[in-house]
């Protein structure tokens, strides 16, 4: 079967998405490759096509759990058997996973990047039959990239074992980052495919001004469809939503802070078009496919050019006209200042962090290897009285010097223990004939839950017992009141992943060069975001698309200086043919540059007269002024 019979049959699809076919074929020949796409760009076709058509399991590693469970679903919804391991999940349950993965029939393994170093993982490489690897957000993998992630240098070693091609994914890499990449996956042929990342449908749009408020509801009520303001903390996503529903308009807001179900529900909503606006943190949006949104508006310099791109890059994906709107003032340059303080604190207190880290979950030297820890930054930083902003900064750090993983807002799924004997359940006089039903579901779907605490698909489950998922979570807390099951709700939490045992004072390896590098890189991006900015003259997407190494960009003609330049174009052309009327006619040709002044020389920043009557003058379209 070819790649298009492939997309038709399994997407429905006639044609392929500009790209995709080449990116296809390399994969299929064999090749590691390297497919740059914008956000929206199509990429999981490029791995899933291939994917599908190769032998073997295809191995996907994705540092984004909510667009690995979409792609499970999406592809479970069309027939495909795909397999997620990610944060959150217990041994027992990755175990499971792994071993459905090699033996179950299953194309695809979604995989987060801290999993790939564990022992687990590790002893089942040789019997799942590797036969694709695929590398999402690769530029997580470039010590050079704005978002790094040490476990991806894990990639590489895997490349080592498993003789499979490789396609790393991105949508935003400068040219260093990309030659990192491939250098970092051990690439045996350099190969970037990538499109134009040019998005004529998008007009950026920069204003500098104190009311930015008034000027989102500006937006809001003056362009029609769905739209996503970007705030950078959780109390101003709250205050602008409030604000946005008190004068009219339909929206809601999301933040890391809400739980998972809640969430859920707001992303829910405004996906189906019953919530317009979602004003939220950029913990919105990573994996979100709603083609229609109309208008993406940053209330807040954003911290770097390449996450500026990826989340204006969400608005008209549809191809139809939409804007990207990025509100700024004096004050935002302020802000940028106080936050390197609080993203870059000092090595002293990074190893602070990591010595009471340990002393938080009570391990002690030379013991924690493996180590997954359900955190809670606002216990520990009321624990230590430290700046929280700040504490997350450091794990982040020693995140990068592979100290630990540290994963933000993962889902822990609901876990179940049957804890009596098989045998003796049925002698038990419960209270209730849902509770019995509901035991013989769990014993049937899960195997090992008489073991070990074995996670749960609460919506499988309630679908099987006839009730919503409210109703199951009431049913199983019941149930465990009895004493017959271990029931632990589903959470969402941080978790911490520990890589190594404890070190002791002055062993910390936190790597001092690293940290200057890394800061370095941060002020260069800063930097960059503010001379975007602050641009007056340079197309704004001339401005991203060389930033990213497209020299050839073209000016686009809709961003709010190329609209600027041909107003100026317009009103410049304006005032020749008054000048040639008014010298050539009112005067007849007799005239002094008095005249002229008192006539033209008007207050605004319009076209210069002087410049205009020279060229008249030199090209004798008019006699020259009287001295």
């Amino acid at each position: 079967m070819k790649p298009a019979e492939v997309l038709k049959k399994w997407w429905g699809y006639d044609s392929f998405r500009p790209m995709q076919e080449e990116i296809i074929g390399a994969a299929l020949e064999g090749k590691d490759v390297l497919a740059m796409l914008p956000t929206g760009g199509g990429k999981s076709v490029c791995f899933q096509v291939p994917g599908l058509m190769m032998e073997g399991l295809t191995l996907v590693v994705t540092p984004l759990i909510a667009l690995m469970k979409d792609q499970v679903q999406n592809l479970a919804d069309r027939g495909v058997k795909a397999i997620a391991v990610h944060a959150g999940m217990g041994r027992r349950e990755v175990d499971l996973a792994l071993n459905n993965a090699a033996w179950g029939d299953c194309k695809f393994l979604y995989v987060s990047p801290e999993r790939l170093g564990t022992a687990l993982f590790k002893s089942y490489i040789e019997v799942l039959h590797i036969g694709f690897i695929v590398v999402d957000e690769a530029h997580c993998i470039s010590q050079w990239g704005y978002d790094f992630r040490p476990d991806y240098l894990r990639i590489g070693e895997l490349r080592e074992i498993v003789d499979a091609p490789v396609m790393a994914l991105t949508a935003t890499a400068v040219p260093r980052v990309a030659e990192d990449i491939m250098e970092k996956l051990r690439f045996k042929e350099r190969l970037v495919l990538k499109t134009g990342f040019e998005r004529p449908n998008l007009s950026y749009v920069v204003r500098k001004l104190e009311d930015k408020k008034g000027q989102l509801l500006g937006v809001c009520k003056g362009i029609s469809g769905s739209g996503i303001v970007y705030m950078r903390n959780r109390a101003g996503c709250e205050e602008t939503a409030a604000f946005l529903r008190s004068e009219g308009v339909s929206c809601s807001f999301y933040h890391a802070g809400l739980g998972s179900l809640e969430r859920a529900e707001r992303q829910g909503a405004w996906k189906r078009g019953e919530v317009r606006v979602m004003v939220c943190t950029n913990a919105f949006g990573m994996g979100i496919d709603k083609p229609d949104v109309r208008f993406v508006v940053h209330m807040d310099l954003p911290d770097s050019p390449e996450a500026y791109f990826q989340e204006a890059g969400r608005a008209g994906r549809d191809g139809e006209k939409s804007y990207a709107v990025l509100l700024w003032n004096s004050s935002d340059l302020t802000r940028i200042r106080q936050i390197e303080k609080t993203a870059f604190p000092g090595l002293d207190f990074i190893e602070d962090v990591y010595e009471k880290l340990h002393v938080f979950y009570q391990i002690p030297y030379d013991t924690g290897t493996g180590r997954q820890l359900k955190f809670n930054l606002e216990d520990f930083c009321a624990r230590y009285s430290l700046p929280r902003s700040a504490v997350r900064s450091a794990l982040k750090y020693l995140e990068r010097t592979d100290h630990l993983s540290f994963s933000e807002d993962a889902d822990i799924e609901t876990r179940v223990r049957i804890l009596v004997d098989r045998t003796a359940l049925y002698d038990i006089d419960f209270p209730e004939k849902e509770m019995v039903a509901l035991l013989e579901v769990l014993m049937r779907t899960y195997t090992g839950i008489f073991f070990s605490n074995v996670m749960i698909d609460e919506e499988y489950i309630a679908g099987r017992m006839g009730m919503g998922v409210p109703a199951l979570r009431q049913l199983l807390y019941r149930t465990s009141l009895e004493h017959v099951i271990k029931y632990i709700p589903a959470d969402h939490s941080d978790v911490i992943f520990l890589h190594h045992a404890r070190l002791r004072p002055g062993n910390v390896a936190l790597q001092p060069q690293k940290y200057e590098m890394l800061l370095e890189s941060y002020r260069e991006r800063t930097l960059a975001v503010t001379e975007y900015a602050s641009e007056t003259d340079e197309c704004r997407s001339r401005f991203l698309l060389r930033y990213f190494g497209q020299e050839d960009g073209r000016d686009c003609g809709c961003c709010d200086i190329c609209r600027g330049k041909k107003h100026d174009a317009r009103s410049a052309e304006l005032l020749r043919e008054a000048l040639k009327k008014y010298i050539n006619v009112d005067k007849s040709g007799d005239y002094t540059l008095s005249d002229i002044k008192s006539a033209f020389d008007l207050p605004g920043s319009g076209p210069s007269w002087k410049e205009i009557l020279r060229n008249l003058i030199d090209e004798g379209e008019v006699p020259p002024y009287k001295v």
